[in-house]
């Protein structure tokens, strides 16, 4: 299976299983879904890391699509704030797992540069 595929399933999971835990305080069969999400999110990483993806990559992917889509939902979903400093918080995430990302090739080509 691919990594990136696993990864966006363990965000998906993830999301989903946070947002349950909101809906679990008026409707406690919602605590269901949270274990299995987090499980199900746990268990997609793991095996997003087995097939080859660098952890800063998949921790700093993880986490910051985990908060943005967290917030994105829950003000769709539960009508919570959504203000310009938090979006403008998430675009400063969502840069900052860009630059790791990005870091993390050129870490990879400066490998191979020197086997050779």
């Amino acid at each position: 299976m691919n990594k990136w595929l696993c990864l966006s399933g363990a965000i998906i999971t993830e999301v989903s299983a946070t947002l349950a835990l909101k809906a679990a305080l008026d409707a406690p069969w919602w605590y269901s879904v949270v274990i299995f999400g987090y499980l199900a999110a746990f268990g997609l990483l793991t095996v997003c890391l087995r097939l080859g993806m660098g952890i800063s990559v998949a921790y700093g992917v993880w986490g910051a699509s985990g908060v943005t889509l967290t917030a994105l939902m829950s003000a769709l979903v539960f009508d919570e704030a959504l203000t310009n400093l938090m979006v403008l918080g998430m675009i400063l995430i969502l840069a900052g797992v860009i630059c790791v990302e990005r870091g993390s090739h050129q870490a990879s080509r400066q490998e191979i540069k020197v086997l050779q």
